[in-house]
């Protein structure tokens, strides 16, 4: 595989070109204005389409045009973007139709920061939409983990035909990693034939592009949808397990907090402390069996690290802890910057005043 030394947004819009991606509608916000900016001049080499849309509203239904087609499109955006991408988002879900979408998240609520922050999980994985749909979201710590996840995104998209999202604050969206890009996918139009506008005579699955269904047939497409976001539970979680077998406290973190976190545990397990960590890779579906399957009567609490005030990500783990122990969380918020003598210092209190 090539190597190369890239910059996070880059990266993933690389990932995004070898996976696929032939079209690319979006509109200007940091801190991801480098992945539009890569793919104004790397699509058109791969005779790929960019295009800047007038807002995020026509850039998500672009999108939702090239979908129609089969072509693997792409858009990118952050929190505020997001937000007003959500109609799209869930026309492309009721649609049935294949697309990624990319949030470089930064800090809020409203126009917020332009830093990096990680405010968008309740946003990612409970409201992108109206409606009730569901998308898997993928939260990748390193650069590497996302290359390797954009380039494979829309393999779920098309096998589910459901939009799919990855959520990566604007640290690792700005920071520079050595890379293996994977090669060109080989593009098909097998797993797009039965349903695409590209084919000879039209979609062949009397579903339209806008579907007004009556309510009966709208709650067929539901009851469908359900048994498919039930099956990622148990065949698409992804989740990194760290130092849990003896673990007396466990943290629980995703992207950026979640590196900065593994160091300060590391330096606890050197003096003695007997902590490990959860890293959800697949916010939804969320790793609920990790934390079931924890040995409480060793486990004195859990502890949410999170870029983030209150934490967002909490109310997930304790439904899954069930009482079972304390949660704990500790974060920073409004574009201020998790830090290791910060997160340190708070699971090292945690840990001390539970002795």
């Amino acid at each position: 595989m090539e190597k190369r030394f890239m910059k996070g947004c880059e990266a993933i819009a690389e990932a995004a070109v070898r996976g696929g991606c032939r079209f690319f509608a979006g509109y200007p916000i940091t801190p991801q204005n480098e992945i539009p900016e890569y793919l104004s001049w790397r699509l058109p080499e791969v005779g790929g389409a960019f295009v800047q849309g007038e807002s995020e509203v026509a850039s998500i239904n672009m999108v939702y045009g090239a979908a129609a087609t089969g072509t693997r499109a792409l858009t990118s955006s952050s929190g505020p973007g997001i937000s007003l991408k959500a109609e799209g988002i869930s026309y492309l879900a009721s649609a049935q139709l294949p697309a990624v979408i990319v949030n470089i998240s930064r800090g809020g609520p409203g126009l917020g920061s332009i830093q990096p922050a990680q405010s968008d999980y309740l946003q990612a994985t409970k409201a992108l939409g109206h409606g009730g749909f569901r998308t898997m979201v993928f939260a990748p710590a390193t650069l590497q983990e996302a290359v390797d996840l954009t380039y494979n995104a829309w393999e779920y998209a098309e096998r589910d035909r459901n939009p799919v999202l990855i959520l990566m604050d604007g640290c690792l969206g700005a920071i520079m990693e050595e890379v293996e890009l994977p090669p060109m996918k080989e593009l098909s139009t097998e797993n797009t034939e039965d349903w695409s506008l590209a084919k000879v005579g039209g979609r062949t699955d009397n579903h339209m592009i806008t579907p007004i269904l009556p309510e009966p047939a709208l709650e067929m497409l539901n009851k469908f949808k359900g048994f498919t976001y039930k099956g990622w539970e148990f065949s698409d979680v992804k989740v990194e397990e760290y130092l849990l077998e003896d673990a007396e406290y466990v943290v629980v973190a995703y992207g950026i907090a979640a590196r900065v976190a593994k160091e300060a545990i590391n330096n606890l397990r050197e003096e003695g402390y007997k902590v490990g960590m959860i890293r959800p890779i697949t916010l939804y579906p969320f790793p609920k069996a990790s934390l079931d399957n924890l040995d409480y009567s060793k486990v004195k609490g859990i502890i949410d690290i999170e870029m983030t005030i209150p934490a967002q990500m909490r109310d997930d783990i304790e439904l899954q802890v069930k009482g079972r122990c304390p949660v704990h969380e500790y974060g920073r918020s409004g574009g201020m910057l998790l830090d290791d003598e910060g997160v340190y210092e708070a699971i090292s209190n945690i840990v001390k005043e539970g002795e």
